[in-house]
């Protein structure tokens, strides 16, 4: 998802460099263009009108398309933040699974950490579904399972919501 906003960032960023080198362009023609020839005062006149429109067109443009790049930028970084977070909450989840299913011992130090880290995000899901139990007496903790899933799809509706905000809107 990262590698999908840079090369949209690219996109856009080289687009603001063409649209920039395109009204610079179009100046310097039109300053060579009067300068070469003398036109009517009414003509003149209509010209500068029409070159003004033109420009100050081109300008507001290139100033939208900058802010819409520093807003992408923006919220990219929002969510690069919110991916570690996300991440950090998998591994530790992930750790108590594999912790629970290989029945670590409650008491153990590492075992209380992880379960004071991660007890306010396994809560919700504790006694959803029964976990079930091998004859050799491991267990698999569902609940933790659901928590996982559900965690991974909160995480995609989030990074779903931030890509919405980074398009840009075309106006027709």
């Amino acid at each position: 998802m990262d590698d999908k906003l840079a090369a949209e960032e690219a996109r856009r960023a080289a687009k603001h460099d063409s649209v920039k080198a395109q009204v610079a362009g179009e100046v310097q023609a039109e300053i060579v263009d009067q300068a070469n020839r003398a036109p009517a005062p009414d003509e003149a006149r209509k010209i500068d009108e029409v070159a003004g429109n033109l420009r100050t067109k081109a300008v507001d443009e290139v100033a939208d398309a900058e802010r819409e790049v520093d807003r992408s930028r923006g919220v990219a970084r929002v969510s690069q933040v919110i991916d570690y977070l996300f991440y950090v909450l998998y591994v530790l989840l992930a750790i108590r699974l594999v912790l629970g299913a290989l029945q670590a011992r409650n008491s153990a130090g590492f075992m209380l950490l992880i379960v004071t880290v991660t007890d306010p995000f396994y809560q919700p899901f504790k006694g959803i579904v029964s976990s079930a139990r091998t004859d050799d007496g491991f267990t698999l903790i569902w609940p933790l399972v659901v928590a996982i899933v559900a965690y991974i799809l909160l995480h995609l509706g989030i990074n779903g919501f931030l890509r919405m905000l980074s398009r840009r809107k075309t106006d027709i």
